[in-house]
């Protein structure tokens, strides 16, 4: 087989069971009916665009499947099933390929694992979000921790050996002796990966709109001290860091979100999904009714992007640096054909002073830039010195 290049692919299912008070995902609730025409578009969907890129898919191997959402285990299993058996029979796949499903408590059980893990699904992602059942209900979510834990072992007992937990810290109400007690009992579980966020109120969200409604949020101080206490206790627990909100055990990084990070190309289907195809950005329409109307009839693309060789360079900088390990010189100069100290030489220089950046070569002598401790901190602010 000829050399190819990887491809990940991205699967949004928007449906969920209720919106929680946080969220503002392109996600809803939605009828059996609407499911099911949904998920017909969605593989029409796919048909159109590997027979629209033709030839050109010729030089990609997939080697990322991702299923989000929304709650993607708030559909018929068979369903995705189905959309997963399509994928496997347009594209070229990797032997080993990481095929991954979002999974929310109170909506798995034994019987739909057992169907995601026989159609070829070997990664999946736990959106508990706390260990504490009354602030799982302050924030809308529809679960108890006794039903996360029924899902954590159905998916154990399925045979899948690669679980995320969605772990989230500074919630309206919440302690920091609530987030450290809820993150060690979460431990016990022995879970491969942890992806630990803090709390954003977007706007728009019910939190947002309606703050009189929720329990006061964490001071400052406090989200600060949990953020730090994630770091502490779950490199503890043999955890390693290797993006700025992603913990896992060894070789249990997640293959799929590191693509996005190192710009790998991928394809996004469904509706409001995103693409980054050879330097090209793309995203889906987002009315339902649009696109299941016209999915396999023509392109569903609301935003197209052409990307200047800046752009490249810029992406290439602020999603490289979420990484722990960071940027490589070498593999700048590959993709750009220009010297990273040369394009950035002013923010390298003033970030390092300050110390934000550092920088160091591995064992094969290729010159590495990463955040420090501090500069993990303020990521946003260091990154924003790399727009051009």
């Amino acid at each position: 087989m000829k050399n190819r290049q990887r491809l990940g692919i991205y699967i949004h299912i928007p449906f969920c069971v209720k919106k929680c008070a946080y969220c503002d995902f392109l996600s809803f609730p939605a009828t059996k009916e609407v499911q099911e025409k949904y998920m017909s578009a969605l593989e029409s969907d796919i048909k159109y665009s590997v027979s629209k890129y033709g030839t050109r898919l010729d030089n990609y191997i997939v080697d990322t499947v991702f299923f989000g959402g929304g709650t993607p285990s708030f559909v018929n299993p068979q369903l995705i099933a189905g959309i997963l058996k399509t994928l496997k029979s347009e594209f070229v796949f990797d032997k080993n390929p990481e095929i991954s499903i979002e999974c929310n408590p109170g909506t798995i059980n034994d019987e739909k694992m057992r169907i995601y893990a026989e159609s070829g699904f070997n990664r999946c992602s736990i959106g508990l979000q706390s260990a504490q059942d009354d602030l799982l209900k302050q924030i809308g979510r529809i679960h108890t921790f006794k039903e996360f834990e029924e899902g954590f072992f159905a998916a154990r007992n399925a045979g899948f050996k690669n679980i995320n937990i969605d772990v989230m810290s500074a919630l309206p109400g919440q302690s920091v002796t609530d987030y450290v007690n809820g993150l060690k009992k979460i431990l016990e579980y022995k879970p491969e990966h942890i992806s630990a966020y803090s709390l954003i109120v977007e706007e728009g969200t019910p939190v947002y709109e309606h703050p009189e409604k929720f329990l006061p949020l964490p001071s400052e101080d406090d989200e600060r001290e949990m953020y730090y206490e994630t770091d502490r206790i779950l490199k503890k627990a043999g955890f390693n860091r290797y993006e700025i909100s992603n913990y896992s055990k060894k070789g249990f990084e997640c293959r799929h979100n590191t693509g996005y990070w190192e710009r790998k190309d991928y394809l996004g289907f469904g509706l409001g999904a995103s693409s980054l195809f050879e330097n090209v950005r793309m995203k889906n329409i987002s009315d339902m009714k649009k696109y299941i109307e016209n999915a396999g009839k023509s392109d569903l693309y609301e935003e197209t992007e052409i990307l200047t060789a800046n752009d490249c360079m810029e992406e290439f900088m602020f999603l490289g640096l979420r990484m722990m390990h960071g940027v490589s010189s070498q593999r700048f100069k590959k993709l750009f054909n220009k010297n990273i100290a040369d394009v950035y030489a002013e923010p390298l220089k003033e970030n390092i002073k300050n110390n934000l950046l550092c920088e160091y070569s591995d064992d094969s002598g290729e010159l590495w830039y990463c955040l420090t401790p501090h500069g993990i901190d303020i990521s946003n602010t260091v990154m924003a010195d790399f727009m051009l």
